[in-house]
């Protein structure tokens, strides 16, 4: 349960990091300022905090029912 733990956490770090790293290159690429820029960063923080929270959830519980199938 240890690795599937950390897995889970390691892949939750990297997948809202690239989510947010995604927003933030489009608000440089469209050449954002100000609030826009503010706006579409906090909006790529908030996705990445949502994906950060999935990932874990979703593997844990794929971990889970396959404990329970007794595989």
């Amino acid at each position: 349960m240890t690795v599937e733990i950390v897995f889970a956490l390691v892949t939750a770090a990297v997948a809202a990091g690239v989510v947010f790293a995604v927003a933030w290159a489009l608000a440089l690429l469209l050449g954002l300022s100000g609030s826009a820029e503010r706006g579409v960063t906090a909006g790529g923080a908030l996705l990445g905090a949502a994906a950060g929270v999935w990932r874990p959830v979703r593997v844990l519980l794929r971990f889970d029912e396959q404990r329970r199938m007794g595989h």
